[in-house]
């Protein structure tokens, strides 16, 4: 006897699902083997495993101590900020909402201009830039929710707004800053802006990596309640979906681990708004399996690139900014031009 039609769609949705979950999964360790192999130390893909289990010489070190931080940092922080990004647009409704449309970067990117202009690196020593990168998206976060949460009820609209102005005014006066600054300074400014995983602190690598994790773990329980906003709120209201709570949290979620991945690689775009859209064509739209897949995603997309950036120019680097901005507006442009509709996020 056949299954009923309901059961045999639903079988099929946890077979599209796991599917999709497992080659994100395959395509991550492919993504690592080749991110510990790829260097100005050329490394094979076949030796790494011998050398990992050896633990002696050179090349063991060149992979603990340089290239599996900067991994665990790219898995962190691209899950993080894709994971942003797909809630983001949920709550929105909008398929160009990502973590930087709200001004976060704009807050972060000011925050360390004014720490570098006025010395702070110096006092605080390696926690200074990171602690006034996030202090600066936080501050931009709270301007937003504010506004945009007055007389108690939250606009979408207003916060998408005003988070677009928090940006503009954030870079105009981080330009500013810029040209005050003196010829060091400004070096240091635009290297930050740029992103870079070399990050030494393994202390921020773990703390933004726990960030993220526990982010993913948090908005999985929301899932259900973000598939019923993609209806609208009132329509999410009738189904019993608390929409104030729900977007009032998940913005602030997704705000907060946009901003501890910003302080701790810098401005890296494109991430949160690309890898959320490529994954709904893959899996589809349902937050169930959006969330993980998009964290797994925006990993694999900063390996890969953080790959390219270390090897293109070898024994040089290239910020990692450079290489999401050119990849992932490519891979936009590509994706709407073949796409047969308009993006959307339902």
């Amino acid at each position: 006897m056949n299954p009923p039609s309901g059961s045999a769609s639903r079988q099929k949705k946890l077979f599209r699902w796991g599917i999709s979950l497992l080659s994100l999964l395959v395509l991550t360790v492919v993504a690592f083997v080749l991110g510990m192999s790829a260097g100005e130390l050329d490394i094979s893909v076949w030796d790494v495993p011998r050398i990992l289990a050896e633990k002696e010489g050179v090349e063991y070190v060149v992979l603990t101590r340089i290239r599996l931080p900067r991994i665990i940092l790219a898995i962190a922080a691209g899950g993080g900020l894709s994971l942003s990004g797909a809630v983001l647009q949920g709550i929105y409704r909008n398929p160009l909402v990502e973590p930087f449309t709200l001004g976060i970067s704009g807050g972060a990117a000011l925050g360390v201009a004014l720490a570098i202009v006025f010395t702070l690196p110096a006092v605080l020593g390696a926690f200074a830039l990171p602690l006034a990168g996030f202090s600066g998206a936080l501050l931009a976060i709270v301007f937003v929710y504010v506004l945009g949460a007055r007389f108690g009820q939250v606009n979408v609209n207003n916060m998408l707004l005003i988070g677009v102005m928090v940006s503009f005014v954030s870079s105009s006066v981080m330009m500013l800053m810029m040209s005050l600054a003196t010829a060091q300074n400004l070096h240091s400014i635009i290297f930050w802006m740029m992103g870079s995983l070399d990050e030494p602190n393994s202390m921020l690598i773990r703390l933004t990596l726990i960030v993220s994790v526990s982010s993913l773990v948090v908005a999985s329980f929301f899932s259900r309640a973000l598939n019923a906003l993609r209806l609208g709120e009132a329509n999410a209201w009738h189904l019993g979906i608390n929409t104030g709570l729900t977007i009032r949290v998940m913005f602030l979620l997704a705000s907060l681990v946009a901003g501890v991945c910003v302080a701790s690689t810098g401005v890296i775009g494109f991430v949160g708004l690309v890898i959320p859209h490529l994954v709904r064509v893959l899996a589809g739209s349902d937050y169930r399996i959006l969330l993980p897949a998009s964290f797994l995603g925006g990993g694999i997309f900063l390996i890969i690139c953080d790959a390219i950036a270390r090897t293109i120019i070898a024994p040089n680097e290239l910020p990692i900014g450079v290489i999401t901005g050119i990849a992932g507006g490519i891979m936009f442009i590509v994706f709407l031009s073949r796409s047969r509709s308009t993006l959307k996020v339902n």
